[in-house]
């Protein structure tokens, strides 16, 4: 029986969705699907690894029953036709999210669970691109391998061999570069899809050719996934995601160290919360933590948590080109009215104040203005989109023309109303997904308001993942208030966890795990803690002999040896080079040379320094504090400076390069971000400004930036005029992408 409070209209609404997809499900025979979907996501909860389905999967109200996905579709209103029709070709596709660190266990569960020759992982082809194509082309005509190496770093990273060979500023040999051209874009080897599994009622080897993979216990099929489509094998693809194995180590860390138990399902929307996201203080959080996503996040204000729905799909490609973002944040501050074509666009577009931006939406848009059935919709979507088809457009435009002439729409409004959709129609981006990621963006944006140390310690310990290396998350983190100590051979564990200090924000600090110094493993680290303590460096080389003298002169480096053994790191350097020679088959306490002389202890410099090259985190300072200085000299403004200067005012900025990004939508401008120790800056770099300094833009770990500043409702960019080195004593890698 419904509680008192229930919706009545709901829920006689939601037992209507279920007959009406069940019926859709069994008339198309793919009932089998969504279990063996159900099984999976069974067996997650059983092994208590978190998943959660995505996609077009989120639009159907029998995946919320099922628990595959975390989106009502009947309360959010989504269409079920966008997932699963009767006139569309092939299986439903459900995306599982899976944990990234466990992702191999339900792997596993899949092969143990259907059989090894029924099942198999889908092949992926990876073609040659310019720096591979260059690299392979000078090992074939015999070049030496650093060679090789050093022509490929010359390729521009985002564009094509004949953009470099344009741009100039290049050693590379015509004949390397005339085989490059001819083998770019060409099928270099196969490697393995993302997520794509197949399950088949008869050995695999009977439909495909198989191999065995290079990772242990996995076998993979010669075949992409549209050469599995077309052979009628039915692909499920579960998908590694970084932030649910953070979440997952956050929940943990909290319980452990905090005593009290955070369940994501039930966590409150607090207007906290989104101040936080209003200020753009989204470091680290899921899907909103780019530069892009940072700059519009104060303009849209995010209040709850649909708007947090439209914010993750307004930063794609498909809203940008199509003109999206601009129209609906002028309306949502209201600098713009809202507006309709035709009034029966109100019930399609209200939600999004009359910008389409969903695919959706564009079928909610043919039901009510021509009458459409929900699985005409989705044909017209198909035909408009990606799937465009000459013959079935034509006929559907006309159906659709016919369907508004009844309700009263003719002219210039039926043909604009046409246009919009057919423009709309190539850039739509899915509700479900938008509604199934946003989960994540809140659970992730709570816990970093709520517990900064643990979400610190779990962003790191499910490295790689996310925007921003280990490093930038450490220092957003001490930012934040929270107290950073660094490795330490007895105090850390394997990973980064949390420890008692009174001065650090809720009372508790991030530990550094050795783990994650240079050269050593998982394993070897988890050998490690499991003889804690430890009473020596020699005591450590006697218990774990797998160490070598590399490995144990890193850990020395990190500091690993300094706290617990009250050795400063150069002489924990010297001890190591006489521990090493003590294993377990000799004898202890002869051991020569394992006194150290009196050596200098590192400065902060060194340290830093010692640090980013032992763990690429550096707990103990920022690069550019050292130079802070120097830097004031020369009028440099600091990232929290930035924030108070004169807009259109001339600026000069200097920090260590985090990102380079230069999207397809921004016609040849890259975007920067320079971290120094008060903040981040965002850089904007014109085609022209790029050309001029394209060695030193694309190489130099740290610049100094002579620009004009740009302040736009709380944004703040600096517009580069000149790039200049600035000589760092070391940084960590900045993260590029296309």
């Amino acid at each position: 029986r419904p509680a008192a409070h229930e919706d009545l209209s709901l829920r006689a609404r939601a037992w209507r969705t279920i007959d009406h997809e069940l019926s859709v499900i069994e008339h198309l025979g793919f009932a089998g699907y969504f279990l063996v979907v159900w099984d999976i996501v069974e067996f997650c909860n059983r092994a208590n690894i978190f998943c959660q389905g995505r996609g077009s999967a989120a639009n159907s109200a029998v995946c919320y029953a099922l628990g595959v996905t975390k989106a009502d579709a009947v309360s959010l209103g989504l269409l079920f036709e966008r997932f699963l029709s009767p006139e569309r070709d092939g299986p439903p596709d459900i995306d599982l999210d899976i944990e990234s660190d466990r992702r191999e266990e339900v792997i596993q569960y899949v092969y143990e669970r259907y059989g090894r020759h029924h099942t198999a992982q889908v092949a992926n082809v990876i073609t040659y691109r310019a720096r591979s194509s260059v690299r392979d082309m000078a090992r074939a005509l015999g070049f030496a391998a650093g060679q090789q190496d050093a022509w490929s770093k010359q390729m521009d990273a985002w564009g094509t061999v004949s953009t470099t060979v344009k741009q100039g500023g290049h050693d590379v040999p015509q004949t390397v570069l005339d085989l490059a051209l001819q083998i770019e874009d060409a099928p270099r080897h196969l490697g393995i899809h993302s997520g794509g599994m197949v399950i088949c009622d008869r050995p695999v080897i009977e439909v495909c050719p198989v191999e065995w993979a290079r990772m242990d216990q996995r076998s993979v099929l010669q075949w992409d996934k549209d050469d599995c489509a077309a052979a009628g094998l039915v692909k499920f693809d579960l998908l590694g995601l970084g932030m649910l194995s953070a979440l997952h180590y956050c929940v943990d860390l909290i319980r452990l160290h905090r005593g009290y138990e955070v369940d994501l399902a039930t966590i409150p929307q607090e207007d906290e919360v989104y101040a936080m996201l209003c200020r753009a203080d989204t470091v680290g959080v899921f899907q909103i933590e780019s530069r892009a996503q940072m700059a519009t996040l104060p303009r849209l204000r995010p209040r709850k948590f649909y708007d947090l729905v439209v914010e993750v799909a307004l930063i794609r490609p498909g809203p940008i080109q199509g003109g999206s973002v601009h129209p609906y944040i002028r309306r949502r501050n209201g600098q713009e009215p809202v507006t309709y074509l035709h009034p029966l666009l109100e019930n399609s577009l209200g939600k999004t104040l009359g910008v389409p931006l969903f695919q959706e939406q564009l079928m909610q848009m043919a039901i009510d203005v021509a009458g459409f059935t929900p699985s005409e919709a989705d044909q017209l979507r198909q035909a408009m989109g990606s799937k465009r088809s000459r013959r079935r457009m034509e006929l559907l435009k006309a159906r659709l023309y016919e369907g508004m002439a009844e309700r009263g729409i003719t002219g210039d409004v039926a043909d604009e109303i046409f246009m919009k959709m057919a423009a709309f129609a190539n850039y739509g981006f899915p509700e479900s997904h938008s509604v199934s990621f946003s989960y994540l963006v809140y659970a992730s944006s709570w816990l970093k308001y709520h517990e900064p140390a643990a979400f610190c310690a779990a962003l790191l310990n499910a490295q790689p993942m996310g925007f921003w290396s280990p490093h930038s998350l450490v220092q957003d983190a001490q930012r934040h208030g929270v107290t950073v100590h660094p490795p330490d051979l007895n105090a850390s564990l394997a990973t980064a966890t949390l420890e008692p200090c009174p001065g650090s924000v809720g009372d508790v600090a991030v530990r550094l795990g050795f783990g994650s110094t240079r050269g050593i493993g998982d394993e070897l680290a988890q050998q490690i803690e499991a003889g804690r303590p430890y009473t020596s460096i020699e005591d450590l080389v006697r218990r774990v002999p797998q160490l070598s003298q590399a490995q144990l002169e890193a850990m020395a480096t990190a500091g690993v040896f300094t706290q617990c053994f009250g050795v400063e790191r150069r002489t924990a350097l010297w001890s190591v080079g006489a521990a090493v020679q003590s294993r377990p088959d000799r004898l202890a306490g002869v051991v020569t040379g394992a006194e150290a002389p009196t050596l200098p202890g590192m400065d902060p410099v060194e340290t830093t320094v010692a640090d980013l090259w032992a763990t690429g985190v550096s707990a103990n300072g920022h690069p550019t504090v050292f130079l802070r200085d120097e830097l004031n000299r020369q009028g440099v403004l600091t990232a929290a400076a930035l924030q108070t200067a004169e807009p259109r005012s001339r600026v000069t900025v200097a920090g260590i390069v985090t990102h380079r990004q230069r999207p397809m939508t921004a016609q040849g401008t890259t975007f920067m971000n320079l971290e120094d120790e008060t903040g981040l800056m965002n850089i904007v770099v014109s085609k022209g400004c790029w050309a001029r300094h394209r060695v030193i833009a694309r190489e130099s770990p740290a610049l100094l930036v002579r620009g004009r500043l740009e302040r736009s409702e709380g944004v703040v960019n600096v517009v580069a005029e000149a790039l200049i080195p600035l000589p760092v004593p070391a940084s960590a890698a900045s993260r590029d992408y296309h």
